[in-house]
This record gives structure tokens, C-alpha cells and sequence, in this order.
């Protein structure tokens, strides 16, 4: 494991941002403009991430937002590690046969219960120390006032408009989608200026929960008052394991996030180093153990609520050295996909036996407390469901649950139940096993369940490869899928490439940066100096910012 050399030879198109006192990351130049603002008025970590999300929400409208949902991973500076869980459930109405695989993605029945208002105010309760309207502020300015169209808004806007119900169109389907056009979302500033006075109440008791719910009931969906008057997020210790001596943590079932640390497991006994950074042999082992992994996930992840996660014997040491073994260090294996599809004309990899479009932001503060959430509205503007004269966007994450009778995985769909979800933040800690577990850097991205998978690969930039964490993000990734399908960037050398096709991987090339890797943001505290370090991703609008 090295930590002070960089990766050789990697171009980079910006430096790692550095400052003494604080540092933020998220995927919009405005949104981290406003983290940091927070940070220097003196306030906490948590006061940072919760302004930079709901500005996020209005600067990047089509991945998170008021009708969004997400996941909170918080150090605090006294040592504890803590994760508020606000992704939502299914209402309760909601059953497999109510849904079809094109209802449950997109339109009126696709949202779950948002759970983003709930989690920003239970986290900004609990740890901030500004005035919730001042966090409120510059996102309701941005709404209200409006801001300039960014390379990626226009992009997104574009691809996603044919999503957009007619209060959706009414908002985004007049402005010109050209670099710098200002985009205004008035109804969703008063919306935000309600919810800075008002609070959650609002959102789940008061007029906007009406108005939600009159458009539920006019439209045939199934959200009713009494799913969001009975909502609540969820504070959750995390689970983590130890790699090369640190301490890898991330959020508990019915999270997802036990896929990173299981692959992390199942790569620990080889030299990664020794192969050389996105060598042919690096990258095919690290496929390899995400497709094992990947496996597993499908097969056990779920709400442990209903159905328990065995995540003390899919992390054991004997069950991931008997999982080791299935790994073929020179041919492909055939995976079964991001999710459970059923029968596949070749057989995947199987799981072990087991006994009995989003954003993520992060800030760490001058105390040393580190925050980072992960939120999503699933799709581009999630279900496409704008509800009328609000600016609220739904999500669509009940394409997330299986609906399928036969699905044998616990994430079939059921009333009042948590979505297995592939939303996972990553904290990595130094002194594994010791009592301080000092805090070392703090990484995710976006991207559905490719999230799953490229942030272990910009967690090994880092712990294998000496990257500090611009150049761990800006370094080529891949992501796999069905088969042996890689999507995979061309930065990594012709040669490469070509034995990776010879050992069985289709390739899909996909440029030099693409955003379906994901979009990484990263936070750290230099172990010898203690300044505050951060990275954003040049595949989207990120910018990481530090004083």
C-alpha cells in the first residue's frame, strides 16, 4: 500500500484542491460555492452537505431533489461514525401487481415516499449549527433568481425532457438549452422558501403533502397522506471491514454498499500494486471479484427488515477465500447483470451458499468532521411527474424493486418496504483495529450499480496506487454488465485493450470520459499535515473547493 507516491503518468485536466480549514465536493460549481460559504460562516460539516443537496436540487434538477431520496455517511470529529438512512419506502399500496416494468419506472406510480426533506432536516437537527434558513438561502435564490445552464444541464435537460409530465414542460421545456441560458424555477423557490420556515411539517403534514397527495389521487397513484404522515428516516450504525490495514466503512443493509467491501475481501490476498495501475491482469481481477461479488449482492440484498442480510458470513474470511477460488485469472466469467433477469442462455456466475441518475456531495469542516450524502430521483427527473405548481420532481425508484412473483431475491416488492439500494457512500479510516480510527478520505459517485463497483476502483487508486483524490477520480474506469460486457473508457492503453478482448471481456469503448462511470467526488485529510483535501469529476459538472 503506498500513500505519498501519485499514479505515474496520469494526465489530469485539474490539480486536487487543498486549504487548512475545510473543503467540499459536489457535481455543480454552485452547489460547492455554497457548502463552502457555509463551512467559512463556521458551520458544521452537516450544515455544508445539507446546503450543497438542496441546491443540487435546483442547480441539477433532473438527478436530486425535494421529492428525492438518499443516504447520509457522517464522522464526527469525537470518532463516531454514523449513517442516517432517508431512501424512502414503498407506500402502502404498493403490491407487485399493481405495477407493470414500464409503470414502475416512469410516470405516476414509479415514485416511492421521498425521504430527502425528512433526512436533511433530522441531519441539520441533530448536528447543524446555522439557522436552517440560512442553509436554505442560496438554493432558493438559484431557484427563484435563476442560473446559468451549464455543459451538462443542457445535456441532461435535453435527453430527459421526453420524461417531463405538462407542469414539468411548463418549467423546463421553454428554456433555451444552450451553455449560459438562464434557467428560473419560481414555484419550486416558493416550495423551498415554505420548507426553510415551515420545516418537514410541511412537506408531510401540511399544504405540499395536500397537494402531493390531490395529485396521487387524480392521476391513479399510490402514495396517500398516511405514507407521508407515517415516514420517518433512520439512524444506522454503518458496517466496514478492515483492507490493508485501514478501516473501509459504508451503510448497512438495505443498502448496498456490502458489494464494495465484499470485493475489496476478495481482492486483499493479491499484490494489486504489482500489476501495475489498469494493467490487463489489474483490470480482469478487479472485474472478476465484482462479478462474484455482484452475485451476491443480487441474491441477498434487501430491507433487513423482512429479510435478513447474512452479512456476517458473506464478509467472513472462509467464505470470501472459498469465493476467491471461482476467480479465473486469464477468461471472463459470465455475470448475470446489474440485477436479478432470471434465466440467461449461458450460465452466470452464480452466489456463494449462505447459511442461516443521482449526485453525491461531501464536505469535511475545521473540526474534522466529514459528511457526504448520496441522493437520487432514480431517472432523469426521476418518474417525470412534476406535481403542479410546486416544482417538485417524484422519484421513480420503485423501478429499483422486483415485481416479478418468482423473483427469488429479497427485494421483491411489498408494502411499506425499503428498495435494496445501490446508494453508498465510503469512508476509509487509518489505524485499523486501534481506538482513534483517524479519518482519512471520504469517496462515492453516481451511477445506478455501477456505483457499486467504480468506487472500489477509485478507492484502490488511492490505497494501492499513492493517488491523492482528483487523480483517483480522473484515472479510467469501467463498468461491467450483463455476460462479459465492460463499458470502458479509452484512456486505457490499446494493448490493454486488446488482451482483455483475447481473455474473453466484450468491450464497449466509450471515450475518454464518460459520465456513465460516474461522476466521483472525494474528500481527505492529509495524515502528516492535516490540510483538507478535495476532488471532483471532470465526466460532469464537478468542482471541489477549499479555504
Amino acid at each position: 500500500m503506498s500513500t505519498t507516491l501519485p499514479l505515474p503518468s496520469l494526465p489530469r485536466t485539474r490539480p486536487v484542491v487543498a486549504g487548512n480549514h475545510a473543503a467540499v465536493a459536489s457535481a455543480h460549481p454552485l452547489a460547492s460555492s455554497v457548502g463552502i460559504d457555509l463551512l467559512k460562516a463556521g458551520g458544521h460539516a452537516v450544515d455544508a452537505v445539507v446546503g450543497m443537496a438542496v441546491a443540487l436540487g435546483v442547480v441539477e434538477p433532473y438527478m436530486s431533489g425535494v421529492g428525492g431520496v438518499g443516504f447520509l455517511l457522517l464522522h464526527e470529529a469525537g470518532g463516531t461514525t454514523r449513517v442516517l438512512n432517508f431512501c424512502g419506502n414503498t407506500p402502502a399500496l404498493a403490491t407487485p401487481d399493481k405495477f407493470t416494468n414500464e409503470t414502475k419506472e416512469h410516470g405516476i406510480r414509479a415514485p416511492l415516499i421521498p425521504g430527502n426533506v425528512a433526512g436533511w432536516f433530522e441531519a441539520h437537527r441533530r448536528y447543524g449549527r446555522l439557522p436552517m434558513e440560512k442553509v436554505l438561502t442560496p438554493a432558493i435564490e438559484f431557484a427563484e433568481r435563476g442560473f446559468p445552464l451549464h455543459p451538462f444541464n443542457v445535456e441532461m435537460i435535453r435527453s430527459s425532457m421526453p420524461r417531463l409530465n405538462p407542469a414539468g414542460l411548463a418549467i423546463y421545456g421553454h428554456v433555451p438549452l444552450r451553455i449560459g441560458a438562464i434557467l428560473k424555477q419560481t414555484d419550486l423557490g416558493k416550495t423551498l422558501r415554505r420548507l426553510a420556515v415551515e420545516g418537514p411539517e410541511y412537506f408531510y403534514h401540511g399544504d405540499l403533502a395536500d397537494r402531493i397527495c390531490r395529485f396521487m389521487s387524480d392521476e391513479g397513484g399510490l402514495i396517500t397522506k398516511d405514507d407521508l404522515a407515517g415516514y420517518r428516516p433512520d439512524w444506522e450504525s454503518p458496517i466496514e471491514v478492515t483492507y490493508r490495514g485501514l478501516t473501509v466503512k459504508t451503510c448497512p443493509p438495505n443498502n448496498e454498499g456490502f458489494q464494495i467491501l465484499q470485493t475489496l475481501k476478495l481482492l486483499e490476498s493479491f499484490d494489486l500494486a504489482e500489476f501495475g495501475h489498469n494493467s490487463a491482469d489489474y483490470i480482469h481481477l478487479v472485474s472478476e471479484a465484482v462479478k462474484l461479488a455482484v452475485a451476491d449482492r443480487i441474491r441477498w440484498a434487501g430491507d433487513p427488515r423482512f429479510h435478513p442480510v447474512p452479512l456476517d458470513r458473506l464478509l467472513s474470511e472462509s467464505y470470501i477465500a472459498e469465493r476467491r477460488k471461482r476467480i479465473d485469472r486469464q477468461r471472463a466469467s459470465h455475470s448475470e447483470g446489474e440485477r436479478w433477469h432470471g434465466k440467461t442462455p449461458v450460465e452466470p456466475i452464480r452466489p456463494g451458499q449462505v447459511e442461516g441518475l443521482t449526485t453525491h456531495l461531501a464536505a469535511v469542516d475545521d473540526q474534522g468532521n466529514v459528511a457526504s450524502i448520496t441522493q437520487s430521483l432514480g431517472n432523469g427527473f426521476g418518474s417525470g411527474m412534476v406535481v403542479p405548481e410546486t416544482g417538485v420532481a417524484l422519484n421513480s425508484f420503485a423501478h429499483w424493486c422486483e415485481i416479478d412473483p418468482e423473483c427469488p431475491t429479497p427485494n421483491l416488492m411489498a408494502p411499506g418496504k425499503r428498495w435494496a439500494a445501490c446508494m453508498a457512500p465510503v469512508h476509509v479510516f487509518r489505524d485499523a483495529g486501534g481506538t482513534g480510527q483517524p479519518f482519512w478520505f471520504s469517496i462515492a459517485t453516481p451511477g445506478s450499480y455501477g456505483i457499486l463497483h467504480t468506487t472500489v476502483q477509485m478507492l484502490l487508486n488511492v490505497v494501492e496506487f499513492g493517488a491523492d483524490c482528483q487523480a483517483a477520480i480522473e484515472a479510467p474506469r469501467f463498468r461491467l454488465w450483463e455476460e462479459t460486457r465492460m463499458q470502458i473508457e479509452t484512456r486505457v492503453p490499446a494493448p490493454v485493450l486488446r488482451e482483455l478482448s483475447r481473455r474473453g471481456h466484450l468491450l464497449e469503448l466509450v471515450g475518454d470520459y464518460n459520465y456513465v462511470v460516474g461522476g466521483g467526488q472525494s474528500v481527505m485529510i492529509d495524515p502528516e499535515t492535516g490540510a483538507r483535501l478535495a476532488g471532483a469529476d471532470p465526466r460532469r459538472d464537478g468542482y471541489a473547493l477549499a479555504y
